[in-house]
């Protein structure tokens, strides 16, 4: 990868520069400040020099009676002012502008080419850029013995003072902006270490083509991914891990907690719940979440969470399901029939022929006569022939089903998917349930349809602890042995998420065995359901 150099030397270059221009910016409006102030001062020692000279009672008179001796006296106690204080000049200028002294004999008498300022009454600091040079001037009026105005006395002291003390002023200032130039850079140095350290050693570009990629692949990818901070707080989100939880922009920032509602995926998601590809519903999906903490050095960062959408893998297991029971059923059915051909083939070589003959008819009314009588009560193909199934496997396993005398189940109206999804799982478990209790395996079945549809198993089992009850529905949950192939917790959940999807409700009762009931309203247009 091309590099414009590294990290740390163009981040130290970078602030170096800084340092420099606002190290000579800020001394170049500290020395224009200074001078300001030097200037001020100056004027000031200019304003004490005329204003002293204004009060002397012999320059007052002598302006006021315009003798030529009291001009002489003047121009005198000017010279000795201006050599005892150093003013570049010492000028008394009258009413008229006509001036009375001047370090340039040759201009006294003459008018002054600016107005008399003085006249009203006020003192007047400035530059004066006149015939003797640049200088700092005050200008205070002049008053005669009874209070009059009648003139002005100029003074000024040579800006070339002014800079001189600036320029002995400046070493000092030098010295205190070259002190804060070598701290920062120190500071500078320090910083592009620690940076250097924060980054891994990695260069800007490095680390903006990490961020790229780590944008393009997390918003991307088809898994949720979620990252929290020490503090259980959400750092990061993708676009699949907000659909998948429903969430919006604001997750950001919030607590991992307050994105979904309490309950089991919550509990994983803030590692409550610990475990490996976790199972857990949710009303839209069937998510695997993982939780790995995170950690670097021995300390603790946070946490990575991922969401996996299983809902359409999890139907595929399910019809699987179905189709290997199917497939139990038929196997179950070819040895029996094996039996029978067996037994039928032996009277034939006996020579018997009635009671082969009895024995076909026999075998012939009764597998029919079942097929009849469950199609005389469920009128849905679908449904009585997983009826079917169900009696030949629980048959394989010592369970006897049966579906109860009064059982009519219409075919109009029915959403198939979920009646064959909540009927197939609530039948799969109490066989499960009637084949490990201790009495003969009895499982009962009842549908019946009409403005709703109630489907009623019943098993001969041990029952369900009164404490397990509550807990029987939640996704996770289940008292059987867990399995390598196998998620257990899912059915029951499932069972209960379609039922409240239709609009329904489910009972469970637990004497001398279980009865679930599940009520499913008739919709006026049955969809297929999810996870069927």
């Amino acid at each position: 990868m091309w590099r414009r150099g590294k990290l740390s030397s163009r981040i130290l270059a970078s602030v170096v520069a800084i340092l420099v221009a606002t190290t000579l910016i800020g001394f170049g409006l500290n020395a224009i400040s200074r001078r300001a102030e030097l200037e001020r001062e100056y004027q000031e020692r200019a304003l004490v020099v005329a204003q002293t000279f204004a009060a002397t009672p012999s320059v007052r008179e002598g302006l006021f009676r315009h003798d030529a001796a009291d001009r002489l006296l003047i121009q005198e106690l000017a010279e000795q002012v201006r050599r005892d204080t150093g003013a570049s000049y010492v000028v008394v200028i009258d009413r008229d502008g006509i001036r009375y002294s001047h370090p340039g004999r040759a201009l006294i008498g003459k008018r002054v080419e600016e107005p008399v300022v003085a006249l009203d009454g006020r003192n007047h600091l400035g530059v004066d850029h006149g015939n003797l040079g640049v200088s700092a001037n005050a200008k205070v009026p002049l008053r005669a013995p009874n209070g009059e105005v009648i003139g002005e006395v100029s003074a000024g002291i040579p800006e070339a003072r002014v800079s001189d003390q600036l320029v002995q002023d400046l070493p000092q200032l030098l010295l205190y902006f070259l002190c804060s130039l070598a701290i920062g850079l120190i500071a500078s140095l320090l910083l592009t270490r620690r940076l250097k350290r924060s980054t891994f050693g990695l260069e800007l570009e490095e680390i903006a083509a990490l961020v790229q990629e780590r944008e393009a692949m997390l918003h991307n990818i088809r898994e949720g991914v979620i990252t929290v901070d020490q503090r259980e707080q959400v750092t990061l989100i993708n676009d699949e891990a907000r659909h998948l939880l429903s969430v919006g922009d604001a997750a950001v920032g919030a607590p991992i907690g307050e994105l979904v509602a309490e309950g089991r995926l919550r509990g994983l998601l803030t590692g409550a719940i610990s475990g490996r590809d976790q199972v857990v519903l949710t009303d839209e999906y069937v998510l695997v979440v993982n939780r790995v903490p995170a950690s670097r050095d021995g300390r603790h960062l946070g946490a990575v969470i991922t969401l996996r959408d299983r809902t359409e893998l999890e139907a595929l297991i399910r019809e699987l399901d179905g189709v290997a029971a199917l497939t139990d059923a038929l196997r179950a059915q070819q040895h029996e029939f094996s039996n029978r051909m067996h037994t039928l083939a032996g009277l034939i070589e006996l020579g018997d022929h009635d009671a082969a003959a009895r024995y076909a008819l026999d075998v012939s009314r009764g597998g029919g006569a079942l097929a009849e009588t469950i199609r005389a009560q469920v009128e849905r193909p679908e449904i009585a022939a997983m009826l079917l199934a169900k009696m030949t496997v629980a048959a394989e396993r010592t369970v006897t089903l049966r579906l109860s005398a009064d059982s009519r189940l219409p075919d109009e109206g029915l959403d198939i998917g979920a009646l064959l999804t909540v009927a197939g799982n609530l039948i799969d478990n109490a066989i499960d349930a009637a084949a490990s209790g201790h009495r003969p395996g009895e499982v009962t079945v009842r549908l019946v349809g009409g403005e709703a549809v109630t489907i009623e198993v019943t098993d001969s089992g041990d029952g369900v602890p009164d404490e397990f009850i509550p807990a029987i529905f939640s996704d996770g949950f289940t008292t059987k042995a867990a399995t390598d192939d196998r998620q257990r917790g899912i059915g029951l959940a499932l069972v209960q998420r379609l039922v409240h999807q239709a609009g329904g409700r489910i009972d469970v009762r637990s004497e001398n065995g279980t009865t679930f009931t599940v009520v499913l309203p008739v919709p006026d247009n049955a969809p297929p359901a999810v996870g069927a």
